[in-house]
């Protein structure tokens, strides 16, 4: 006698409730958190809402093989797709499925970067307003993702050494980056004004800088210590996720995209203008001025240097650098 699709739902949810408290025992990001919960809801759906614990690999075949022919998902989609369940069976449900040998993957296009030329930049930079240009110009001078530039840290930016350190990027790894000599003074104004709202919160006693982690448990002071405020602070506070406290969190990735692409399109710019434009901008410069391959493998925080080998392709002029001989 087989159960109703009812009484699964709640046990799904207890399902999720437990990975969610796995995947923060592990530090994982919030936005890994949401879309492995997400695509875990949509494996135990597309099987009915049948409990993860009574499937194994050739329903999980099934469904990552649905993403990539009826659903055409891109490979990266389907990739996160497997690693939500993978982290199911294995951290979770303690249950280790063997290769998943028959899954139709989707193909990963190979696809030539878009880059900015040194005049493109200055263009869509002039657009922009504070302090999305200050952003826009850390993403082009020092590499930055968007999302790393936005959850900049005061203490993490030191304007004597021209460096700035990236903690828990991509991969959980940290790296130090250089900061141009022109963010210098600008990034100096605007980490003044972030500490002078850090310090406004700490008088009002309310708010005070989301910390990483159990960093507020171990230290509840350190919520209103300038240091860890965000060089790029929202105006406004907001209730933290898991928490549920009132805080103060950095400015919305969301934003700084939607800035540059308007800012692209009134500089009158024919490209597919991005935030991560300018990281490719930063690593095709820096290749074109004779930097070293590996040297800009190690600001970018790749972990293999096959990764920043694709800016090759679009140095100087033309595919590898080459001249046409039309031009001759």
């Amino acid at each position: 006698m087989g159960s109703s699709p009812h009484a699964a739902a709640p046990m799904a949810e207890k399902l999720l409730d437990r990975m969610r408290r796995i995947i923060r025992v592990r530090h994982y990001s919030r936005k890994t958190e949401q879309a492995y919960l997400r695509w875990v809801r949509r494996f135990i759906l597309f099987h009915g809402k049948r409990h993860p614990k009574t499937m194994g690999a050739e329903e999980v075949t099934a469904f990552l093989s649905h993403l990539a022919v009826e659903r055409g998902c891109a490979a990266a989609t389907q990739n996160q797709a497997l690693n939500a369940i993978l982290f199911l069976y294995r951290r979770v449900l303690e249950i280790e499925l063997p290769w998943l040998d028959e899954v139709v993957r989707a193909k990963r296009p190979q696809r030539v970067p878009v880059v900015l030329t040194a005049s493109e930049v200055r263009a869509v930079l002039a657009q922009l307003p504070p302090p999305h240009d200050l952003i826009a110009q850390l993403l082009y001078g020092s590499g930055l993702r968007v999302g790393e530039a936005a959850a900049l840290r005061i203490k993490d930016v030191d304007t004597d050494r021209r460096s700035i350190t990236v903690r828990d990027g991509k991969g959980a790894k940290d790296r130090i980056t250089v900061l141009a000599d022109r963010c210098i003074e600008p990034i100096g104004r605007q980490i003044e004004r972030a500490a002078t709202l850090a310090r406004r919160d700490r008088d009002r006693g309310e708010g005070g800088v989301i910390l990483p982690f159990a960093l507020a448990r171990k230290y509840p002071n350190a919520q209103f210590d300038e240091a860890w405020m965000f060089v790029f602070p929202a105006r406004r506070l907001s209730r933290e996720p898991r928490s549920g406290r009132i805080a103060r969190y950095h400015v919305l990735t969301g934003t700084i995209q939607r800035a540059i692409k308007k800012a692209a399109q009134r500089a009158g710019i024919r490209k597919p203008v991005t935030s991560h434009a300018f990281r490719h901008s930063f690593a095709t410069h820096l290749l074109e001025s004779g930097a070293d391959i590996r040297t800009i493998q190690q600001l970018l925080g790749h972990s293999d240097v096959r990764t920043t080998m694709i800016y090759t392709h679009v140095v100087q002029r033309g595919a590898l650098g080459a001249r046409s001989p039309f031009d001759g």
